[in-house]
């Protein structure tokens, strides 16, 4: 099993439950509807990489996103994470309304920063996404459809938690594709502080 790490400690998930179309900017980038309901999906524990690929079958791209620990019925500790994603067959899935996770769940898939513990999460936490110094992403919890309370709530109505799973809340416009060679750098912010930040090189 594999682990993520948490103030110096490591954690290992039994899952990381994801959310998707959280922000309207990315819905729009994308061409897709607003949902009706929150979209959720799985990836498991093996999906936790620490490598940044730019290719697995095909070309992947990057989704930078807030994400939380849950630890004792509640989010305990954050980090910033890169859903790496399969647009091509992911496309071509949901076309043909099938799940996506063949695009979203294969091995490595998910890479995070360090944890940190946080005792509140208010509407100026954000996230940064930069690649070769130059900004891709930015958000706030401000810009969310569904906060990640709201998120938590939905998930524990038929989803039961384990201390130490990951949640991933969704992304900002500026998804792209991965270059080998490209320098990525996430931050989580509050305010003008870096509460983490997280440098990867794509190969």
């Amino acid at each position: 099993m594999r682990s993520v790490k948490l103030d110096n400690n490591y954690i290992t998930p039994s899952q990381i439950v994801c959310v998707g179309r959280n922000y309207i900017n990315h819905i729009s980038e994308l061409g897709n509807e607003i949902p009706d309901n929150m979209v959720i999906f799985l990836k498991p524990n093996s999906a936790i990489g620490h490598q940044l690929r730019s290719y697995h079958q095909e070309t992947l791209h990057y989704e930078a996103e807030l994400c939380f620990i849950y630890q004792q019925g509640s989010f305990s500790a954050v980090a910033i994470g890169l859903d790496l994603t399969k647009r091509a067959l992911q496309s071509d899935l949901k076309a043909k309304g099938l799940p996506w996770e063949r695009a979203k769940a294969f091995t490595d898939s998910a890479l995070f920063s360090d944890f940190v513990s946080l005792d509140t999460i208010d509407d100026e936490l954000a996230l940064a996404l930069l690649v070769n110094g130059e900004p891709r992403q930015a958000g706030t919890v401000a810009m969310m459809l569904h906060s990640p309370q709201a998120i938590l709530k939905e998930i524990q109505s038929f989803i039961e938690l384990e201390d130490g799973d990951i949640v991933m809340t969704g992304t900002p416009a500026g998804v792209g594709e991965i270059v080998a060679g490209d320098i990525f750098e996430g931050q989580v912010r509050t305010r003008e502080h870096v509460l983490v930040s997280k440098q990867w090189q794509a190969v």
